[in-house]
């Protein structure tokens, strides 16, 4: 049976210790290739100006510019130390010339209509106050044939997930959260009825190794 979801955060990561200790996890995961990158290239998103929600310290962004050509990112996030540290991270891996990272609330972006190529975002879903108002902005902020890819955790992962892959997790108080993380997710089936309710047109729901992917084209 699937536990009841119980809401974490609405103001993302923003104690500078905090932010330390999740850059510090969220590298090590990518090092060892846990970030979502082979998902959005897989959704044709190789090209063009992609935003990047929620970014957190940036690896998943700078992975994409690594593995792709002639390709700009911007990254909105709500937390200023987020950006801070991502900032830093895409200096130090050597794609902060094709990265901008901006402060905002997913659920009102900052940009004008149509002006992405592609939007995507990992691991930020759960934490969204109105998930269906950051969809409606996807589909608003994306330019016609644009390309969009959410994953995140999902509530009903696997056992491997919820027991076993937070005993990798060295810090307690950053095990502590992945466990949030994972209560506060959706399950797949409460994700397709929130992106089917949305702007998004015909968006494609289906499940990963690390929990959900909502994907899909604007027409």
């Amino acid at each position: 049976m699937v536990r009841q979801r119980v809401i974490e955060t609405m103001e993302g990561i923003q104690d500078g210790f905090d932010v330390a200790s999740y850059d510090r996890m969220m590298r090590k995961m990518w090092k060892r290739g846990w970030v979502e990158t082979k998902e959005v290239i897989q959704s044709e998103i190789t090209q063009g100006t992609a935003l990047e929600i929620s970014p957190g310290p940036g690896y998943l962004g700078i992975d994409w510019l690594q593995k792709t050509d002639g390709t700009s990112l911007v990254g909105l996030d709500i937390s200023k130390e987020m950006l801070k540290r991502s900032r830093e991270n895409a200096s130090l891996e050597g794609v902060g010339d094709r990265a901008n990272y901006v402060l905002g609330d997913a659920c009102n972006m900052p940009f004008e209509d149509a002006q992405f190529d592609a939007v995507f975002a990992n691991g930020g879903m759960h934490e969204w106050s109105t998930p269906l108002a950051v969809f409606n902005e996807i589909a608003r902020v994306l330019k016609p044939g644009g390309l969009y890819c959410i994953t995140d955790l999902r509530r009903d992962a696997s056992v491997f997930i919820r027991k076993l892959l937070p005993l990798t997790i060295r810090e307690r108080p950053m095990r502590q959260g992945f466990t949030s993380s994972l209560n506060a997710a959706y399950t797949l089936g409460e994700a397709s009825v929130l992106a089917a309710n949305s702007a998004l047109s015909a968006p494609q729901i289906s499940s990963s190794f690390m929990g959900l992917i909502i994907s899909g084209v604007k027409p």
